[in-house]
């Protein structure tokens, strides 16, 4: 018979890091899940509420003494707690005697005996659907064998995972509920550094916790396994390991992002998903089961003096070097060549690997896209029909 040892983990998992410092994510205690496909969910019927009204600018109030507080609590109903575990066993060794020697003849010399050992771990999820659709980060549920989700009002359900993209670090859980409380959901397009930040979350395992700050800045990419080209929200509100996939707020209390990682070697410096984002995510997961996402097929590399000098290029060139691509990719496909220098996308000069990547990005699957692109001492202009994003990268 197995004996079954349970690790209580609690905490974050450092997943990637950027000069110095490390990014931590609100809990990763496992490597993701690649083979679990996103199930196509269609449905007929009238589609429960999603909030995402937007508040004018005539009813927008000073703050006062409890407004954080009035938010908070509205908000908090909308706001889940993750439980999550996995199993898995570890082999035994044969010698279970003293300092690991075993003593024939005085009952120490048994067989192996494999241990079942249980890894535990947290987050937090919003309220999409009133129907039981929960959105959290990719990175909480990980390849969990269960999933338990509790609600603001304590009741307890089993969650199981419908459709996740690892590219933005989203996922969307399902439970047997109905009539719960959606979160409401603004837009993030005209955010502002200063602006007044919430975040609502279980950090360390303390459920709705609530606090506050400021959003400290816009746009800002992380170099971090899985996150491409992604523009977060920089804010200052304390977000700590269990915070991931919990609402990021305005000061109308409405979901501006979804928490997913905090800078390990420094103090509120943390970062959300922007709102736009998770909304254009959850509707695809929803509607098609999967992400659609553009693929042009080349390996990059941003092009400064030394790699210019080395290609026998103009002094002063600028651009991003293609130093590979994938077989039968769209760009092979479409002429372009490994050594050529891609310099405008869509007639908008690139000058980084993010730039080119940003712009493919806004195009969708079969769409054309037109680079102007160096080859040794001339330029082409090339038109590439953009691919989609193979499958594999969408775990």
């Amino acid at each position: 018979m197995a004996k079954r040892t349970v690790l209580p983990w609690i905490g974050g998992a450092v997943i990637g890091a950027v000069a110095s410092g490390s990014f931590w994510a609100g809990h990763e205690f496992w490597p993701q899940a690649t083979n679990l496909q996103a199930s196509p969910l269609v449905s007929t019927a009238a589609p429960p509420s999603v909030g995402k009204a937007i508040v004018p600018s005539s009813q927008i109030m000073p703050l006062a003494e409890n407004t954080i507080a009035d938010i908070a609590k509205k908000a908090s109903e909308s706001v889940v707690n993750i439980d999550i575990s996995r199993t898995y066993t570890v082999a035994g060794s044969r010698f279970h005697g003293m300092n690991g020697f075993a003593f024939p003849g005085f009952g120490m010399d048994m067989e192996p005996q494999d241990r079942l050992l249980e890894q535990k771990g947290l987050g937090t999820g919003v309220i999409y659907r009133s129907d039981g659709y929960i959105l959290t980060n990719n990175h909480v549920v990980g390849n969990a064998d269960k999933i338990k989700v509790t609600l603001n009002d304590n009741r307890k359900f089993d969650g199981k995972v419908v459709g996740r993209d690892s590219f933005t670090d989203l996922a969307l859980v399902k439970i047997d509920a109905t009539g719960l409380k959606a979160a409401d959901f603004g837009s993030s397009k005209n955010l502002r550094p200063g602006d007044w930040a919430i975040a609502i979350g279980s950090p360390l395992g303390f459920d709705h916790s609530v606090t506050l700050g400021i959003i400290s800045a816009l746009g800002r990419t992380l170099d971090m396994p899985g996150n491409n080209n992604v523009q977060m929200i920089q804010t200052d509100a304390a977000i700590n390991p269990g915070n991931s996939g919990g609402p990021l707020l305005n000061i109308h209390g409405r979901v501006i992002g979804i928490n997913v990682a905090i800078r390990g070697d420094g103090q509120n410096i943390s970062f959300a998903i922007p709102s736009d984002v998770v909304n254009d995510i959850a509707e695809q997961l929803l509607t098609k089961g999967s992400i659609q996402r553009a693929y042009l097929g080349i390996y990059m590399q941003d092009v400064d003096a030394d790699v210019a000098k080395s290609l026998n290029l103009p002094e002063g060139t600028k651009g991003v070097l293609v130093a590979r691509s994938a077989p039968d990719g769209p760009a092979a496909e479409s002429g372009l060549e490994t050594g050529d220098v891609i310099q405008k996308v869509d007639g908008l000069p690139v000058t980084t690997s993010k730039e080119v990547q940003g712009a493919v990005l806004k195009h969708k699957p079969n769409e054309k896209m037109n680079l102007l692109v160096s080859r040794g001492r001339a330029v082409k202009e090339i038109t590439v029909k953009v691919g989609e994003r193979p499958t594999k990268d969408q775990t």
